[in-house]
């Protein structure tokens, strides 16, 4: 089993900035270990804006410290790319080929001025296996726990 964590950034990425955070994540995960044992991670950005970071736990489980110097290391980031990794609030749909991202309030707007409809695809960041990456992750709205907060 895949475990995975989703980080939204509060804009995409440019070209220079990807490189940034790919290089620092492969040297962190390169030597990312708990309670000594080496995990078996991969990092990768999604639509230049997610980033995303899998563990093959069929190798070595995280632990609460190795998952808390992950955490250190995308605060560095936030602070060296000007960036928010962390912010919950802000939800990311698609409108078409492009991708965008509404604070909360906004998106309840969108919502009701139908530009949000059951049918918009929603990223829902909760997700945390492999699995659900590739079947939960960019799910219609009315299929996501966004229809439940927003209804």
């Amino acid at each position: 089993m895949k475990r995975v964590w989703i980080y939204q950034a509060s804009r995409p990425f440019n070209a220079n900035e990807e490189e940034i955070v790919l290089n620092k994540l492969a040297a962190f995960t390169s030597q990312w270990k708990a309670h000594g044992k080496e995990l078996a991670a991969y990092v990768e950005i999604k639509y230049h804006l997610f980033i995303v970071i899998t563990v093959d736990q069929s190798f070595a489980m995280p632990s609460g410290c190795s998952i808390d110097k992950s955490v250190h290391i995308l605060k560095e980031l936030e602070g060296e790319l000007d960036i928010s990794l962390f912010d919950r609030m802000q939800i990311a749909y698609k409108e078409g080929a492009a991708i965008r991202i509404a604070p909360r309030a906004k998106f309840e707007q969108l919502i009701a001025q139908g530009v949000i409809t059951e049918n918009t695809i929603v990223f829902n960041n909760l997700v945390d296996n492999g699995d659900d990456l590739l079947t939960k992750w960019e799910v219609p709205f009315k299929e996501s726990w966004h229809a439940r907060v927003f209804a």
